[in-house]
């Protein structure tokens, strides 16, 4: 049985698209109906694949947005000036299309209820989508386990989900901070600066707490968290990592 369902995620299957978001100027969510999928946990990614009318392939990951117990899959994609994959994602793909994709993959940047907490979501960008899976599969168990995201973005039109973040944020769903490096509305009560050192230390729980901290985001943003993090104290083998490059796509 183990043997056969991890075939069934090494399968391409084609998924008919059902609705497209845009997040952002340059990020559109994906709303999916794979026919045979297998299931995923909170954080995991698929591979997609597109193939041009000669033949030609180009394969990409994108973390998988949407919870565990959502009746759909979604999918958020960032536009890269130069990537072979997103700039067909983010503006050419339309309702009733299909997307060739296999997954789910990966079992280390996941989280559920059994690994406890407390939970520490640092987010660069659209380094968010996974860990918004994270959050939706939190709220949808109805967790007790203390759950914080510290997002930073240019500003706040760049904040992929915002709305949605705003609202658990008003809920006292969960505790969530904003930090935008380049741009900051009149009256802006977050913060304003790039994530250092001091503003982990502030934003996390103690390290004599064992917090369990997921990071996403571009290469440079990740290792530099990570490092002030292992620097205040923080058991590296709690801190998972996932990061992207500046190109692809």
């Amino acid at each position: 049985m183990a043997r056969a369902a991890l075939l069934g995620r090494l399968t391409w299957q084609l998924a008919n698209v059902v609705e497209l978001v845009e997040e952002t100027a340059r990020v559109r969510s994906i709303v999916l109906d794979p026919p045979a999928w297998p299931g995923h946990r909170a954080g995991q990614h698929v591979d997609v694949r597109l193939t041009a009318e000669d033949g030609y392939q180009a394969q990409r990951s994108y973390s998988i947005a949407s919870a565990p117990e959502d009746g759909y899959l979604m999918l958020t994609v960032e536009r890269l000036e130069d990537g072979e994959v997103s700039p067909y994602l983010a503006d050419e793909l339309r309702p009733g299309d299909e997307l060739e994709l296999r997954g789910p993959v990966g079992g280390y940047f996941v989280w559920e209820e059994s690994l406890g907490g407390p939970l520490l979501l640092v987010a660069g960008g659209s380094g968010v989508v996974p860990l918004r899976a994270m959050l939706c599969h939190h709220r949808a168990v109805e967790s007790i386990v203390p759950v914080r995201l510290l997002y930073s973005a240019r500003s706040l039109e760049e904040v992929v989900y915002r709305d949605e973040l705003m609202r658990m944020a008003a809920a006292d769903q969960i505790d969530i901070r904003f930090t935008l490096t380049r741009e900051q509305p009149e009256g802006w009560q977050g913060y304003g600066r790039r994530i250092d050192r001091e503003l982990l230390d502030e934003v996390s729980w103690p390290p004599g707490e064992h917090p369990l901290v997921y990071v996403c985001g571009p290469t440079g943003f990740v290792e530099a968290t990570a490092n002030a993090l292992v620097e205040l104290g923080h058991e590296p083998a709690r801190i998972r990592t996932e990061r992207f490059g500046p190109t692809g796509g």
